[in-house]
């Protein structure tokens, strides 16, 4: 989960840490390497056509596998014969999220988005079809900086779960509630406002919560939104389970968690996985333990450019993540590594694709430009030192 729009940024400017890995904009890369599985158990009521779940499996394997304009055309193609061809709300909700994916991916966010909502309008399909795509949504707003229609999206969520209580009970639906509460609370972490976040998290909702952390109630998205809400409030033992947790989750198999499969866009599992590897190493550097951050941190630079390619933002916000490592390892130790940080900075720097500094009106970076601001004054600050 890193995580999203200018979260390295407002991280720094509170002081705190840098909470986990962005979910950058991405420029033609590929989509998430989880396929869809039809033993997804969260909810009872989601049954997939296998022919509908091999559509979709093998639409996403060739966008992935090419990662050409041509393949994304051909992927969506696919898509849609499988969508216009099944009446199941549950087959044309999963089809929905997969071609959002696809669009993200491609950088189409205002076509993702508009799937995505549409997603709302299938009253028939599954809960976990919808949450998922609500999860997704937030995703988006926020890496675009749309923080009230984020906020806005996660309480409809948590909202229609809550009516859905009133009308069948909990029984079913409990880790979707969790997953809900989770996201609303990520929405107002990356705010700022920690006290609203603490609701939403185990800890303001058992008090004790040593127990349902260590269970499997806390998994994937939600386990690494309550590691950086952990990490931000420094009990760093639990915010390094946390992540340990997430990461241990992607050796499991695609079949281990009822939620990771129906995960899209920015919110896809293999973005969660290295957004808790980034957390951790960012985690170990804190404390110290350089050794470990190092390691950490290039195990998410390497699982990121073997799923993205080694010229997607992504990997500059991961640079970022290693060049602060550095400073900071400087500082301790009182050694230098300013030719370290300054390659970092600057290659970070050419993979956001930055415009000039007089450069105005560049709206398509807005969803990046706190993060570039970022970059540009750790890499001024180390041509001022040299």
């Amino acid at each position: 989960m890193i995580r999203i729009g200018d979260k390295l940024f407002r991280a720094k400017c509170r002081g705190s840490t840098l909470l986990a890995l962005l979910r950058l904009p991405a420029a033609a890369a590929s989509p998430p390497h989880r396929a869809f599985s039809n033993k997804v158990h969260s909810d009872s009521s989601f049954k997939i056509n296998p022919v509908a779940l091999e559509m979709t499996n093998y639409a996403l394997s060739l966008a992935r596998s090419e990662k050409s304009g041509n393949a994304y055309a051909q992927a969506q193609l696919v898509l849609e014969q499988c969508y216009s061809t099944h009446s199941d709300e549950n087959v044309k909700g999963m089809v929905v999220l997969a071609m959002s994916s696809l669009l993200y991916h491609s950088g189409n966010y205002e076509e993702a988005i508009e799937k995505l909502q549409k997603i709302q309008n299938l009253s028939l399909s599954s809960m976990i079809i919808r949450v998922a795509a609500s999860e997704a949504l937030v995703g988006l707003h926020l890496e675009l900086g749309q923080d009230d229609a984020a906020a806005a999206t996660a309480d409809m969520c948590l909202q229609l779960l809550e009516t859905i209580k009133l009308d069948i009970g909990t029984e079913g639906i409990e880790a979707l509630v969790d997953q809900s509460k989770a996201l609303k609370g990520l929405v107002e972490l990356i705010r700022g406002n920690t006290e609203s976040a603490m609701p939403c998290f185990p800890e303001g909702r058992y008090g004790d919560c040593s127990s349902f952390v260590m269970g499997g109630q806390c998994t994937g998205n939600a386990a690494l939104s309550y590691g950086e809400f952990l990490h931000h409030k420094s009990d760093f033992e639990m915010a390094k389970h946390m992540y340990t947790k997430v990461i241990s989750e992607e050796f499991m198999g695609k079949e281990s968690s009822n939620l990771h499969q129906l995960s899209a866009c920015n919110m896809n599992f293999e973005d969660t996985v290295v957004g808790a590897t980034c957390a951790l190493g960012q985690l170990e550097a804190q404390l110290g333990n350089f050794e470990n951050a190092e390691k950490m941190l290039t195990a998410a630079l390497k699982k990121a450019e073997q799923t993205l390619g080694d010229q997607h933002p992504k990997i500059g916000a991961i640079l970022t993540c290693i060049a602060l490592m550095y400073r900071h390892k400087a500082t301790v130790e009182r050694s230098s590594s300013l030719l370290i940080q300054e390659g970092l900075y600057r290659r970070a720097i050419e993979l956001f694709k930055a415009p000039p500094l007089d450069f105005k009106g560049a709206q398509e970076q807005a969803c990046r430009r706190d993060l570039i601001a970022l970059v540009r004054g750790g890499y001024a600050e180390i041509l001022c030192l040299q």
